[in-house]
């Protein structure tokens, strides 16, 4: 059964109240007195968001005398998800006691939960764009000592997504919260591969949150690149009940897959293209791409007619492993990452035999799901074009040698269990690739 929002509300472990609706900003002086009663109201915004939203957020909240602290803006346009903007916005609220209410998109939504968390209080999100699936999920995406990490810190008790304001965002920010929701098909089908093979089974509850509506949620990619209310709002709802999922299952593996490995990987490589770093719903989007024709070569093998013994022989012990990682990571500043993480999924030869024989087994059934789970690349590719996102990687400044290189860096980086991992222990990424790259 198909979970709506209010529903899927009621797993979310932090968020107690959501509003999604068209022309509801002055709403939020109700939304914030409901949620946070007898306590006073921070605006937090940046240059731009200001004024989209953030100085009409300020005059409800003052006119109902729930602020009398001045709002909070960063002095850019745009400020980067780095932690000494989290210090900055920290600092400001340890002066008072009031709650943030952060008014933005994916970084000032990030820069507020951790620097809300630090400052031992709960905070409001009031959405600008919908730009990716970060406003109700656990934990921020921020770097720190020159590595993009995640820290963990609550989402937000209460969010208000006015869809007159979101399908107003430049069409852009719109395309890369698309593709992003678009990375939630690879993402089930590396969980569905994880729970045949045991290794992390299928939580239904979130399962049901994520999967459910998505596909009706990637319906309409051109209304949603045109700002059309009934493209915009499913859209909206589908990145937001991400979150929820989420927070339900306390980890990110409902909405985040090997296509999300890739995105991680360029961040930690400090990847920017034409000064900037592309937005993590073009980083996914592309990667998204990426993985679903490696699935396509993976659905093309008849992998129960495997042979587990010559994939077991060419499977190394961990120091032939670790040595390798050395080599492949030792000019980064993430070699312990890619080594603790490595090593977190690692499995000897007995334990590899094993679970080869259950995807030879299993292989006719898992085929189907997967079949039945993905999106096949060439309508994957005509719909991120038709919203507006890039579709080769070159559009992101990623080269095709970077590109074909990413496929084996990406596995290293994460200790989740993707098909990176079975084309590597089924000793068929080489093949893989080089048919896609051919």
């Amino acid at each position: 059964m198909k979970l709506n929002v209010k529903e899927a509300l009621d797993s979310a472990r932090d968020t107690r109240a959501l509003i999604i609706d068209e022309k509801i900003i002055e709403q939020v002086s109700d939304l914030f007195k409901t949620n946070f009663d007898g306590r006073r109201a921070v605006v937090v915004c940046d240059q731009t968001t200001w004024k989209i939203a953030g100085e009409k957020v300020f005059k409800c909240l003052k006119k109902e005398g729930m602020t009398e602290v001045e709002p909070f803006v960063y002095d850019e346009p745009k400020p980067y998800a780095e932690f000494g903007n989290v210090e900055k916005l920290e600092a400001s609220l340890k002066k008072h006691d009031a709650i943030p209410v952060a008014v933005g998109s994916g970084t000032l939504n990030d820069l507020t939960k951790l620097a809300a968390a630090r400052a031992d209080r709960p905070y409001m999100c009031v959405a600008t764009a919908a730009s990716m699936d970060g406003y109700t999920a656990f934990g921020a995406s921020i770097t720190f000592q020159g590595a993009k990490q995640t820290f963990s810190c609550p989402a937000p008790q209460a969010v208000l997504a006015d869809v007159e304001i979101i399908r107003q965002a430049p069409s852009l920010m719109t395309a890369s919260g698309y593709a992003d929701l678009f990375a939630k098909v690879t993402a089930g089908a590396d969980w569905i591969i994880a729970d045949a093979l045991g290794v992390e089974p299928i939580d239904p509850r979130a399962w049901s949150i994520v999967q459910d509506g998505l596909k009706e949620a990637l319906a309409d990619p051109e209304g949603a690149k045109n700002g059309q209310l009934t493209a915009i709002t499913p859209l909206v709802e589908g990145l937001i009940l991400g979150g929820f999922a989420m927070q339900w299952s306390q980890t990110s593996r409902p909405a985040s897959g090997a296509e999300h490995q890739f995105s991680h990987l360029w961040n930690m490589e400090h990847h920017t293209h034409e000064g900037e770093t592309p937005s993590h719903g073009f980083q996914v989007g592309i990667a998204t791409l990426a993985v679903t024709r490696l699935y396509e070569k993976m659905l093309q093998t008849p992998l129960d007619l495997l042979d587990v013994e010559a994939c077991c022989k060419q499977w190394g012990e961990w120091p032939e492993w670790e040595q390798k990682i050395k080599e492949q990571f030792e000019n980064t500043d993430f070699l312990e990452t890619a080594l603790t993480q490595t090593q977190n999924k690692y499995i000897d030869k007995d334990a590899l035999s094993d679970q080869l024989q259950k995807l030879k087994t299993n292989w006719p059934v898992l085929k189907a799901r997967l079949t039945e789970q993905l999106v096949p690349s060439e309508e994957v590719k005509k719909r991120l074009l038709a919203v507006g996102a890039p579709v080769e990687p070159e559009q992101i400044g990623i080269s095709r040698k970077r590109m074909k290189n990413s496929f084996i860096r990406a596995s290293h980086i994460r200790s989740r269990f993707t098909i990176l991992d079975i084309a590597v222990r089924t000793g068929s990424l080489d093949q893989w690739l080089n048919e896609i790259f051919e």
